[in-house]
């Protein structure tokens, strides 16, 4: 199999791509974006999740000002990455999708000419190549990335018949790993709507004979967050000592946080990291409610296994024989939207454990409360079944990576 090695700029050229970022802030204004399910979803960074675009909490625009700024539209196989921060992402346009890139975002589009779309998106993913964006990316305490930086991204690629294969390799473990995802989704929808159900619209098995008494069934307990559960604070290990990053005790950090189960994290740290700093060791299914970063605020993460995590991080403890992390983790996905609007601070919206102590939350007596527990068990069971399996097949395709993409291992 023999290889070629271009550029990304060198691509574009040739086959009418082009490496652009989205509109100037004064070409889209806040004013503009329009608050209705059948606008045009527009790209953010917080929006490229695990390769592709998560519309979950996505921004959009209307289909005349899409129109008016076409040229910033995303075609099916366009690659778009965060222009600041973690411009480690990047997030592949499939077909069917509609999308705008945002302001903060960086798009390539490129024909399948010489190189397939679809094998540029897993080539950039490679260790090497994010190094390398980087070390190039422009500030110190947030890293920039442009359209010079990315276009000179050296490509190396085999001719088109190797590349269909070897993306089908890696597409097989991809495919399987958005089923899973799909099946996820599902089970999280049942659990909420189960909870809404219960404890938002009071219709739980026998509410018929239950009396509502300002607000709340008769023989519910009403509280605050303290009442039913303890909380405290992880913390960040010195960054001066580089070798406190070196262990294999996980390490949460907010933007791990997704509202489902942690197994692995970006950093770890060692047990003396731990003892010369304020991170504690969390026990497994410990939640964790983010306190920091804007709309990502109240989103939480439940522990796989026992970890530490960062002072951005409230991780809480039953104090209350019917306190679980499954009902506590449903009552912060209802209560995300009031968390931050209270959020507070300056140049990052945060709030604090004492906000999450004093948050009102009712119990329902103990036979009701471990009747819920008892149907979700199951559900959270198969959700974390179905997580690990992600993370294993995740593991796998990004070990098989680097070796399709420098020959290692012939397709």
């Amino acid at each position: 199999m023999s290889w070629a090695a271009k550029t990304i700029g060198e691509l574009c050229d040739q086959s009418e791509g082009i490496v652009q970022t989205g509109p100037f802030g004064s070409q889209l204004k806040q004013a503009e974006y329009v608050d209705d399910i059948s606008g045009v979803p527009v790209v953010m960074p917080k929006d490229i999740k695990e390769g592709t675009i998560d519309e979950a909490e996505i921004a959009r625009i209307s289909e005349s000002k899409a129109s008016a700024l076409g040229r910033h539209m995303l075609d099916a196989g366009d690659i778009v990455f965060p222009r600041r921060g973690e411009i480690s992402k990047r997030g592949y346009i499939k077909e069917g999708g509609k999308y705008f890139c945002g302001t903060g975002c960086l798009k390539i589009h490129m024909p399948d000419n010489e190189v397939l779309n679809k094998y540029l998106f897993y080539y950039l993913d490679q260790d090497h190549v994010v190094k390398w964006l980087e070390g190039r990316a422009i500030g110190s305490t947030m890293l920039n990335l442009n359209t010079s930086i990315m276009r000179s991204v050296n490509i190396n690629f085999p001719d088109l018949n190797s590349q269909k294969r070897i993306v089908s390799a890696l597409s097989a473990y991809d495919d399987l790993i958005e089923n899973n995802k799909r099946r996820i989704e599902l089970l999280e929808e049942s659990a909420r709507q189960l909870y809404k159900e219960w404890f938002v619209r009071f219709r739980f098995p026998g509410h018929e004979h239950v009396k509502i008494i300002d607000g709340v069934p008769e023989g519910w307990d009403r509280g605050v967050i303290s009442d039913f559960f303890d909380t405290t604070s992880g913390g960040t290990p010195s960054r001066k000592v580089p070798d406190f990053y070196t262990g294999d005790i996980n390490w949460v950090k907010t933007q791990e946080l997704d509202e489902g189960f942690i197994f692995s994290t970006e950093e770890k740290i060692t047990d003396e990291a731990l003892s010369k700093s304020s991170a504690k060791l969390f026990p497994e299914n410990t939640l964790l409610v983010s306190m920091y970063g804007g709309t990502n605020i109240g989103r939480t993460g439940i522990l796989a296994s026992p970890a530490a995590s960062n002072q951005a991080c409230c991780a809480l403890f039953p104090e209350d024989e019917r306190s679980h992390y499954i009902y506590a983790s449903l009552f912060f996905y209802f209560k995300r939207n009031e968390l931050i609007a209270v959020s507070q601070g300056a140049a990052q919206t945060n709030i604090n454990q004492q906000m999450i102590r004093g948050l009102k939350i009712n119990f329902a007596p103990k036979s009701l409360m471990e009747t819920f527990i008892d149907t979700l068990l199951p559900v959270y069971d198969q959700i974390k079944n179905l997580q690990r399996e992600m993370a294993y097949l995740t593991q796998a395709r990004d070990l098989l990576l680097p070796k399709l993409m420098n020959g290692e291992i012939a397709v």
